[in-house]
């Protein structure tokens, strides 16, 4: 199983068997967004902010 380490906390996160890369996930301890970059071996990074469309 893979697990992936937050860069925010620092907190080992494990990664369900579905998981995909450019999926984002949660960190359970920060609550901040992660975007998987790579399986093998798993790494992930911040989740880039999305802005926000104000229908311009």
């Amino acid at each position: 199983m893979n697990t992936v380490v937050c860069p925010e906390c620092e907190a080992e996160i494990t990664l369900e068997a579905s998981t995909e890369v450019g999926e984002i996930i949660v960190c359970p301890d920060c609550g901040v967004d992660l975007e998987i970059t790579a399986l093998n071996p798993a790494a992930c990074q911040l989740a880039p902010m999305e802005q926000e469309d104000w229908g311009e």
